[in-house]
C-alpha cells in the first residue's frame, strides 16, 4: 500500500511540477508549436494568395463536344452570362453549380466544366439534337433522339428538318422514340418511314407512315405475348400482295388489331358495294 501511495505522489509531483523543469517536454512542445504555426502560415498565404484579382474568372470558353456544332446557342450572351452570375474565383467556383446552369438552358442536353489555369473556364456543351415534336401535329415542344422532351420550339428549327410528330402521355416519350423505331425498321422494305406516332393514354398506338397510309396496332405491346405485333405485321406483308391486286393504291388505313386477319379501309371514292364488303381481309385457314 505504502509503494502505491508513494508511486502516486511521484506521478503527481511530476504533473504539477513547471514543465521548464522537463527540457525534453519543453523541446516537444517548442516543436510542435512551431509546425502548427508554419501549418496555420501556409494556409494564410494560400488564402491571399487565392484572392488575387489575378485569379478571378476572366474567360470562358465555350465548345461543343466532338462531332457537333453549336447551331443553337449564342457562345457571347453566354459567356457574358456566365461571368456576370458565377460566384468565386479560380479557386473556388463550383463547378456543379456552373454546370447545373449550362445544363438549365433549352438547348443545352449535357455540360462538362474544367478549370483553365489561371483564370479561366472551358465548357464543354451537348446540343440538343431535334427530331421531332411531342404533342401531335400542333405540338410545339421538341424531342431529341434520344428520346427525351426539351423546352426548344419548333419555330428555333430549320425549315429544312423533318421532324416526326409524336405523341403520348406525359412519362412515355423514350417508350413512344422505342416504339417509333421498331415501326420504322418493320416498313422499311415498302421505302416507307413513319410521320407521325400516337401512344395514347391506355397505350395503345397508331402510326402514319410517309406514303400516307396509318397503321392502327391497338395496344398488342401491352400483352404478354411481345411477338404478338411482329407476327401480325409478318402477316400483313405475306397477304400484302393480295391487296394490292384488289384494291391498288387505294387503301388509306390498316388496322392489325384482329386476331386471324387485319382490315383494310378504303379512300372515298365512288366505292362499289362489293368493294366495302370486302375490307376485312381474312388470313384464317
Amino acid at each position: 500500500m505504502s509503494s502505491f501511495l508513494n508511486r502516486s505522489g511521484e506521478v503527481f509531483a511530476s504533473l504539477m511540477s513547471p514543465l521548464w523543469n522537463h527540457p525534453e517536454r519543453m523541446q516537444k512542445l517548442s516543436r510542435f508549436l512551431l509546425r502548427c504555426f508554419a501549418v496555420m502560415l501556409c494556409i494564410g498565404i494560400l488564402v491571399w494568395l487565392s484572392q488575387r484579382p489575378v485569379f478571378a474568372l476572366r474567360q470562358v470558353q465555350i465548345e461543343p463536344v466532338a462531332g457537333q456544332t453549336l447551331q443553337h446557342i449564342n457562345r457571347s450572351a453566354v459567356k457574358q452570362e456566365v461571368l456576370e452570375t458565377v460566384q468565386g474565383n479560380f479557386f473556388s467556383v463550383k463547378l456543379e453549380d456552373v454546370k447545373r446552369g449550362f445544363e438549365s438552358l433549352p438547348w443545352v442536353r449535357h455540360a462538362n466544366v474544367r478549370r483553365v489555369w489561371p483564370n479561366g473556364l472551358i465548357i464543354s456543351i451537348e446540343e440538343q439534337k431535334p427530331f421531332g415534336t411531342w404533342g401531335g401535329v400542333n405540338g410545339d415542344t421538341l424531342m431529341n433522339t434520344h428520346g427525351e422532351i426539351f423546352p426548344g420550339h419548333r419555330s428555333e428549327v430549320a425549315n429544312e428538318l423533318t421532324l416526326i410528330d409524336f405523341s403520348g402521355p406525359d412519362d412515355a416519350s423514350q417508350e413512344v422514340m422505342r416504339l417509333y423505331e421498331k415501326a420504322n425498321a418493320w416498313f422499311k422494305p415498302w421505302g416507307a418511314e413513319v410521320t407521325s406516332l400516337a401512344l395514347s393514354d391506355r397505350y395503345a398506338w397508331h402510326i402514319k407512315l410517309s406514303n400516307g397510309m396509318k397503321v392502327e396496332f391497338g395496344r398488342d405491346e401491352e400483352s404478354s405475348d411481345k411477338s404478338l405485333t411482329e407476327e401480325r405485321v409478318a402477316r400483313l406483308f405475306k397477304y400484302w400482295p393480295q391487296v394490292q391486286d384488289k384494291w391498288a393504291n387505294r387503301v388509306d388505313a390498316v388496322d392489325l388489331r384482329y386476331a386471324n386477319g387485319f382490315a383494310v379501309h378504303l379512300v372515298a371514292a365512288n366505292l362499289k358495294k362489293n368493294d366495302v364488303d370486302s375490307k376485312k381481309v381474312s388470313t384464317s385457314k
